[in-house]
């Protein structure tokens, strides 16, 4: 605490100033539980101590730095058709998420304070992918990627059939989004605590979708 208790007051435990020194710890879970006692309890704790305490280390907090590390994105759309081009009404849309690093996993880093270690592993759950006309359609897997000798067959794993076309929409295109859930297991480096965390990342494209006799025309 600052300043210290003058010489000779109870706070030293029979000390001298210089002699060690006086800290105060803040313990809001002690007090919560007092309280909860009917205890007149203070928010804090002093004490004597001949060397400064260590602080103690939250292993969440390392795991979240640690997940901060990992620059986490959105998925890396892929899907067919094409953005820019133009798909049609009844036709099979294909949806994939193509793998890296850091838009699918497994991603993993490290952070530190205090001599605890924190190692976190990140990897893509799912996507969710709302294909904005109203309609989600949700991967556990990154999907399969369109290649033209798959003539007009629907998606094995990730797919969608626009009923509509999007000259209705805003700026007659459709707003897909792609929602990836980052699910992440932690644990103190030497076979300590473990956890848990979950992040959510987005990612956007365009499609414009119209009718067989549009492109006929």
């Amino acid at each position: 605490m600052s300043p210290q208790p003058p010489a000779g007051s109870d706070l030293w435990e029979g000390h001298k100033p210089g002699d060690g020194a006086v800290y105060t710890r803040i313990c809001p879970a002690g007090v919560a539980g007092a309280q909860a006692a009917g205890a007149i309890v203070l928010p804090f704790q002093t004490f004597w101590a001949a060397t400064a305490p260590t602080a103690a280390v939250d292993p969440r907090l390392l795991a979240q730095q640690a997940v901060d590390k990992m620059l986490l994105a959105g998925p890396a759309i892929d899907i067919n058709p094409r953005p820019g081009g133009k798909g049609l009404v009844g036709m099979p849309v294909w949806m994939a998420a193509d793998q890296s690093q850091t838009t699918w996993g497994p991603n993993s880093a490290s952070a530190s304070a205090g001599g605890v270690t924190v190692t976190a592993t990140a990897k893509v759950s799912k996507v969710v992918w709302d294909l904005g006309d109203g309609n989600t359609v949700t991967c556990t897997g990154p999907g399969t990627v369109y290649k033209k000798s798959y003539g007009l067959k629907e998606s094995p794993d990730c797919g969608h059939v626009y009923t509509q076309p999007s000259s209705e929409q805003q700026g007659g295109k459709y707003q897909v989004t792609a929602t990836s859930t980052w699910s992440i297991d932690w644990q103190v480096n030497g076979g300590g605590e473990t956890g848990q965390l979950t992040e959510v990342r987005q990612s956007n494209v365009e499609l414009t979708i119209v009718e067989s006799q549009a492109v006929n025309s």
